[in-house]
């Protein structure tokens, strides 16, 4: 039975964890997401379906904590802000290169540095373009609401086993600490079979598996990323996930995701009441990012304007996605501003419309 609840977003990435049937959340304390694992230790999710959550002793034994668990084939995850993200890049590096599953959260705060605990979405391009070493993609989703943030685990969990690559729900302190409505759907049980290449020791039919993502054999580690790059392609060809508001008829475009689009949606009233047609196209999956479908949009449009709570990181996505064939700018606020939706109708206005 379906279940409305009033939630942070916080919990609800909680809370979707222990319905989703996930065996194990390692973590470490940071603002603005320790509400994460204060309310998995309340709920007793042990007691529920048999869940094991832990405060790790940093984010660096977190995430290595997540490596072995995925290694043995169970449903693992973690969350953490900025500057704990940071921390787990080598680790995270090491998962990627190991093929295996598992879902990290980041709920983003301003920087660089320690910065501050409000609300930022400076993490783009550590999330998309690889914060650790090597050639390697994180499956990235971005919510926009709390639902989102609920329903993305289990998205995430399910791409990640489909593709035997961590994911990456990147979220920000705004989405994270607003209380709106969620629906939860009913409780699904743990894995009960490991999947074949678990480390579950010697069996009748096959050797023991070893995961590891080092290779001191130059000709053979050139294999293994080559069938990684295979692995990316598909990924890119199969797994874009998009939202457009508004576009039919609109001859200027927003692009924006997560809190950004979510302020977007006024501003395109507000620039609509003005006689300007401007849409909004959310990307959902920031890697693999919907390029072909920005592309197509520059048929119609006559500009774009990037949205971020950023000093401008997707807006080298936007870029390349339209080739150049139509104006692209970007606005944006930093150090944990949040724009207001006057702000970027101007913005739309000086650097786009031409007023």
């Amino acid at each position: 039975m379906e279940e409305f609840q009033l939630m942070k977003g916080n919990e609800a990435v909680a809370e979707a964890a222990i319905r989703a049937g996930v065996d194990g959340y390692f973590g470490y304390p940071i603002t603005p997401q320790s509400e994460v694992m204060e309310y998995l230790m309340a709920a007793k999710p042990h007691e529920r379906t048999g869940m094991v959550v832990l405060q790790a002793e940093s984010e660096v034994a977190a995430i290595n904590m997540l490596y072995g668990g995925a290694g043995a084939g169970k449903k693992v995850m973690t969350s953490s802000s900025s500057p704990g993200i940071s921390l787990m890049q080598e680790g995270l590096s090491y998962i990627a290169g190991a093929e295996l599953p598992c879902l990290v959260v980041n709920v983003v705060r301003g920087g660089p540095g320690l910065g501050t605990i409000q609300p930022s979405q400076c993490d783009y391009n550590q999330a998309t373009k690889g914060g650790g070493h090597g050639d390697y993609h994180l499956i990235v989703l971005a919510p926009a609401s709390v639902q989102e943030m609920a329903d993305f685990v289990t998205v995430c969990f399910d791409l990640a086993f489909k593709y035997r690559n961590p994911t990456l729900i990147l979220s920000d302190g705004a989405i994270g600490q607003m209380m709106e409505k969620v629906k939860f759907a009913e409780q699904k049980p743990r894995l009960t079979k490991a999947p074949k290449w678990a480390t579950t020791g010697k069996t009748p039919d096959r050797e023991r598996n070893i995961h590891t993502s080092l290779d001191l054999d130059p000709s053979r580690h050139e294999k293994f990323n080559e069938k990684l790059i295979r692995k990316y392609k598909e990924i890119e060809e199969k797994e874009v996930r998009y939202e457009k508001i508004l576009c039919d008829d609109a001859e200027y475009l927003f692009v924006a995701y997560g809190t950004s689009s979510r302020i977007c949606q006024k501003s395109i009233q507000l620039a609509r009441e003005g006689g300007i047609k401007v849409g909004l196209f959310r990307p959902i999956t920031l890697w693999p990012y919907p390029k072909k479908e920005i592309r197509a949009m520059t048929n119609q449009i006559k500009g774009i304007l990037t949205v971020e709570m950023s000093a401008g990181q997707m807006i080298e996505d936007v870029l390349l996605s339209v080739e150049g064939k139509v104006k692209v700018a970007h606005y944006g606020r930093t150090g944990g501003m949040i724009p207001t939706p006057e702000e970027i109708v101007e913005a739309l206005k000086q650097k786009i419309s031409g007023g």
